[in-house]
């Protein structure tokens, strides 16, 4: 079976932010998705070892930013690359907080969604977290970041957390 096949679906880069408490904390993720129009419902796979992870399921709320092509590697990599365990991911980046409670980053972002967690779904090394929005707005126009992009155009890299990473073989 050859798992690349699966890099052939179309996603885009978000930043997926959540609280807990007074502690605020985000991460990059390619997987969100809109499940229905009315109500409206999106869902996003976070991996359970991530600390986003535990403020979802400790406050039952999310944000997604919805970042625009032109977003630079380093901001990617601060969400992507390092944990909210050791770093502050939010110091010196542009965020409002949200109709959650719940951060919503502004940098590099062309639209923003909040939404309230429904339903929770075990899928082994991560977590898909259905939400009902209860937010939403579009803060600029342009080219919403896509996966593929970030691959081809950027060389971005895939960590290990991720739901599309898959480990290469030595041979």
């Amino acid at each position: 079976m050859n798992l690349k096949a699966l890099h052939k679906l179309s996603y885009g880069l978000y930043i997926i932010c959540s609280r807990k408490g007074d502690r605020l904390n985000g991460q990059i993720s390619n997987t969100v998705f809109q499940v229905t129009s009315e109500p409206p419902i999106i869902a996003v796979a976070i991996n359970k070892n991530n600390l986003t992870h535990q403020f979802i399921t400790q406050s039952k709320v999310f944000t997604v930013s919805i970042l625009s092509q032109d977003t630079p590697l380093s901001f990617i990599g601060r969400f992507g690359f390092k944990s909210g365990r050791d770093i502050d991911k939010l110091e010196g980046i542009n965020y409002k907080i949200g109709e959650t409670q719940a951060p919503v980053v502004t940098d590099h972002t062309l639209a923003y969604l909040e939404a309230k967690v429904l339903q929770r779904v075990d899928v082994k090394t991560h977590t898909i977290f259905i939400g009902e929005l209860v937010g939403a707005e579009i803060l600029k126009e342009g080219e919403s970041m896509t996966y593929a992009y970030y691959h081809q155009v950027k060389r971005g890299t895939t960590p290990k957390t991720a739901p599309v990473y898959i480990e290469e073989k030595r041979r």
